[in-house]
């Protein structure tokens, strides 16, 4: 059996995430307790509590969900191969993919690197991207409706010496720009005239924007402190929508252009599909949309969740 993970990214964050999974797999639990002894009470609580049981608007923190998010999704799938009775290499896993924070997700479970390195970079990365849309007020906007060449248009129209770019190409239809509150402002009532639907995203900043750069050179600080080994198998960068290559420092540029590039998430899924034609597509939890998306992309691949053990679905 081929096999290709998708692993979610921020957003997908809810109270009580993995936490089933956690009650029926010792080895999802020891992912929980293995985060709690990394980060202590640095998040104001261990993980653990945060992830099962909030509060909600401190699970929703920038700094807090990435941890969470990695963490929930390494216990599910360690609670799957359990449920399943089988090893990773069993699994016959060929490809892992992640959007944004997933990323991380999907290098960590290619052997990229340790599950302890991989959670110290996203809770570093989660801070300092916090600290960067604290800096400079800033936004988010969905674009519905809206192919690369109109968001790009809006973006042009709507920018006028301020911040605004494309920052995720999610699904056909699905463009999400990234800027400064004012370009955002714009944006809106631009997109409203070209007959695209605009929607304001409950986002802290900017991500994937030029306003990331104080971030990006805080991550690039600690990935070369990061031992990243040869990934086991295909790993897509959401930067080039193509499998990352097999060399370390390589990797490590990805990863830091990652925060100030567009996420090129419908792109990275069209490429797995075509290179693996015979694979299981599996999204591992938090929630269900990577399934969502990839309705939107190819109708044809089906996408199983992991949210929650089969006993409790």
């Amino acid at each position: 059996m081929n096999t290709v993970i998708l692993c979610p990214g921020q957003g997908a964050q809810a109270i009580g995430m993995s936490k089933a999974w956690s009650e029926v797999s010792e080895a999802a639990r020891s992912i929980f307790e293995r985060a709690d002894i990394v980060l202590g009470d640095s998040l104001g609580a261990p993980l653990s509590t945060l992830c099962f049981e909030g509060p909600e608007d401190t699970l929703n923190r920038t700094d807090v969900s990435q941890p969470a998010i990695y963490t929930a999704s390494v216990a599910c799938l360690a609670g799957w191969l359990d449920e399943s009775n089988k090893t990773i290499n069993e699994l016959g896993i060929v490809a892992t993919a992640g959007l944004s924070l997933g990323e991380y997700t999907a290098l960590h479970l290619s052997g990229a690197f340790s599950f302890e390195d991989g959670l110290r970079l996203v809770t570093l990365r989660g801070r300092a991207m916090q600290d960067a849309a604290e800096a400079v007020p800033s936004s988010m906007v969905a674009l519905i409706g809206a192919d690369e060449d109109k968001a790009n248009a809006v973006c042009q129209m709507a920018r006028e010496g301020d911040v605004l770019v494309t920052a995720n190409f999610n699904a056909p239809g699905q463009v999400v720009i990234s800027g400064s509150v004012t370009a955002c402002d714009r944006a809106e009532l631009v997109a409203s005239e070209m007959g695209l639907r605009a929607t304001r995203l409950s986002v802290a900043g900017a991500f994937h924007s030029p306003i990331m750069q104080p971030a990006a050179d805080r991550l690039a600080e600690a990935l070369a402190a990061t031992h990243i080994n040869t990934p086991s198998c295909t790993v897509m960068s959401n930067v080039t929508a193509a499998p990352h290559e097999p060399d370390p420092d390589t990797i490590r540029l990805r990863l830091v252009e990652q925060l100030t590039s567009p996420v090129r998430w419908s792109a990275c899924c069209e490429a797995l599909i075509k290179s693996h034609e015979d694979a299981s597509f599996h999204e591992l939890a938090p929630g269900k949309a990577l399934a969502g998306m990839m309705r939107r992309i190819n109708r044809d691949t089906k996408v199983e969740g992991h949210t929650e053990p089969a006993t409790v679905s």
